[in-house]
């Protein structure tokens, strides 16, 4: 399960289906995953997208394993009703990321092998985020991928699994990333776009107009930059009433940000580039209520945890 797995789970994960990255013309503009809807009413799509975070971030080191109860008590702290994360518990099951153990009347969800090979392989995606691209040697990767006028959806679907591998359109039918080792993922996109014909390129820029305009040709960085913009509001402040939410909602918030900020170099971002302070600051956040957070959850999914029932079992 790789990268187009974790992808595809990331967009399981959304909360508001409508929020996107705002198009730049003249180039395939991608659409990236919502933000965080913190507070509000969560329906099923938002309970799915916030048990893959749980998931990844309480389930998977405490063992893999947790019991209806503890999803409940948990998730009613983030505003989702219980019917909503039941329906999400079964989709999740249906997809193959967990399975159900009956003991009595509990239920005790476990991770399968396949859903812990992606969320594994997410986490580590999310971690090893820090709004830059360190090391790079001046490669692109150049993708040639046109798509007939009259394959609208197919465009749509390239332009969304693309963008979510970290590459940009400065023009119809022209794919570029700094990262050039991404080509499984690149490849992956494209199969599950339906394209059929389409190259890729090693590349090297050796001359021409400067590079900014290309980078503000493929990506939109001022978006992406309100984006970081809001999660630093967000999170600015390390006190938490509740550490186990914060810390849900803080790393539901920050997970999307791989996949909408193609993470390029630092010669090729703005001075001072937003990104890397929030991640600083996601980094800081999610140290100080990570150890809280994780005593919480085991509170909550210990022997005297709340049975499906709503009753307590004994000690």
């Amino acid at each position: 399960m790789g990268a187009r797995a974790v992808a595809a789970a990331a967009r399981a994960g959304g909360d508001r289906a409508g929020e996107r990255v705002a198009p730049r013309a003249g180039g395939d503009r991608p659409a990236g995953p919502p933000a965080l809807a913190r507070g509000g009413a969560a329906g099923t799509a938002s309970a799915r997208g916030l048990l893959l975070t749980v998931l990844g971030e309480l389930v998977l080191p405490a063992g893999g394993a947790a019991w209806t109860s503890a999803f409940i008590a948990a998730f009613a702290r983030l505003g989702v009703g219980e019917k909503a994360i039941r329906q999400a518990l079964a989709r999740a099951g249906a997809a193959g990321w967990i399975r159900p153990e009956r003991h009595g009347r509990r239920t005790r969800w476990v991770l399968t092998a396949g859903g812990t090979r992606l969320l594994t392989e997410g986490t580590e995606r999310i971690y090893a985020f820090t709004g830059t691209q360190r090391d790079w040697d001046g490669s692109w990767m150049l993708v040639l991928a046109p798509v007939p006028d009259a394959g609208r959806p197919a465009r749509r679907r390239l332009r969304t699994r693309l963008s979510w591998a970290g590459l940009g359109s400065p023009a119809p039918g022209v794919w570029i990333t700094t990262h050039a080792n991404r080509l499984a993922e690149v490849e992956d996109a494209l199969r599950g776009a339906g394209i059929a014909s389409w190259q890729a390129f090693a590349a090297e820029h050796r001359a021409g107009a400067g590079l900014a305009a290309l980078v503000a040709q493929a990506w939109d960085l001022p978006a992406i930059e309100k984006r970081y913009e809001e999660f630093l509001a967000e999170f600015g402040s390390p006190a938490a009433a509740d550490p186990l939410a914060r810390l849900v909602e803080l790393v539901h918030a920050w997970r999307r940000f791989p996949f909408i900020d193609p993470g390029l170099p630092g010669r090729l971002l703005p001075p001072g580039w937003i990104g890397m302070r929030a991640a600083r600051l996601f980094t800081a956040r999610h140290e100080r209520w990570s150890p809280p957070a994780a005593a919480e959850w085991a509170r909550l999914n210990g022997p005297a945890a709340v049975t499906d029932a709503g009753l307590r079992t004994p000690p």
